[in-house]
């Protein structure tokens, strides 16, 4: 092929990327002087949460006792200078108006700072649930030796330091930016949890990987799913255009006590009641009532398949 045919191949397939039709929906235009989210900057606040949260388990290791605070507040302070930097680029991100003033662009800045400070004020009330969620899945587990596993290596931790941080700048109102952290545990563990979840103290799952939860989900205490378990939307209602309709309750809620044993998928607004057992590998889509237990028993070479709530490998 000629360099001229070449050219002119490359030059046809430039001018047919850069047609406004095909750009429609897919093309964000950059306003000059408006930061972006930046992946980078936010696997940094995340790893700064760790530290702070779990010191010594995640971030320096060399901390201790005597440095605890001098260690907390450099953190913090990096943590809210960074926090405030990327809530300013979801809050531009989100904001269609191209003609801000100089004094609105001043004032959403403020606002970034300010929802930064609000999160870092919940750090504590943060890191009282996730504590529970460590003795959730320590009692949960008789593989597990003591509670520096569990914050070590257990997936679960790490998905809900990202989901908890994300649930409470989604009820600050700040736009895009939870998403993408949920997005990140999802990437590094394989649990995919919607930010708009509520999901109460006491909350562990086994394995993880494979686990869907809505974002109109409602989980109450002391709950535990297992690896591979679904809490989705049984349908989506659409409108009088046949667009989905958006912002509605569409995923279930489980009331504290659950147990939903693995693959199992539940479906719609229902309500698991309190103290449910969910087998392995059901498909619920109908309320259960409380203290039911709906499972699959099956026999082999004359022995029961039981369940229990630990995995013990």
């Amino acid at each position: 092929m000629s360099t001229e045919n070449m050219t002119q191949i490359l030059t046809r397939t430039v001018e047919e990327l850069s047609e406004k039709e095909s750009l429609q929906g897919l093309f964000h235009e950059h306003r000059d002087g408006d930061p972006l989210p930046s992946s980078k900057a936010l696997e940094e606040i995340i790893d700064l949460s760790r530290s702070i949260l779990f010191p010594g388990y995640f971030g320096k290791s060399t901390v201790n006792i005597n440095t605890i605070r001098y260690h907390i507040g450099v953190n913090i302070e990096r943590l809210h200078k960074l926090l405030a930097d990327q809530i300013q680029a979801g809050l531009c991100f989100a904001d269609g108006n191209t003609t801000e003033s100089y004094e609105e662009r001043t004032a959403c800045r403020m606002n970034a700072e300010r929802l930064a400070l609000e999160l870092i004020s919940r750090y504590p009330k943060i890191r009282k649930i996730l504590a529970t969620d460590v003795i959730a899945a320590y009692n949960g587990d008789p593989a597990a030796e003591n509670y520096g596993e569990i914050i070590s290596c257990y997936p679960i931790i790490k998905t809900l330091v990202n989901y908890r941080i994300a649930h409470e700048l989604l009820v600050l109102g700040v736009p895009l930016i939870p998403r993408i952290i949920t997005e990140m545990a999802h990437s590094e563990t394989g649990i995919d949890i919607h930010p708009g979840a509520q999901i109460g103290h006491h909350f562990t799952i086994d394995h993880g990987t494979g686990v869907v939860i809505g974002a109109t989900c409602i989980i109450g205490n002391n709950v535990k799913l297992y690896q591979g378990v679904t809490l989705g939307a049984k349908s989506f209602p659409l409108d009088e255009h046949g667009n989905p309709i958006k912002g509605i309750p569409r995923h279930p809620i489980l009331e504290d006590d659950v147990v939903v044993y693995s693959n199992a998928t539940i479906l719609g607004r229902i309500t698991i009641g309190k103290g449910c057992v969910v087998g392995a590998n059901l498909w619920i889509t109908r309320d259960m009532k409380p203290n039911t237990k709906k499972y699959k028993q099956e026999k082999t070479d004359n022995l029961d398949i039981e369940f229990n709530h630990g995995t013990g490998i």
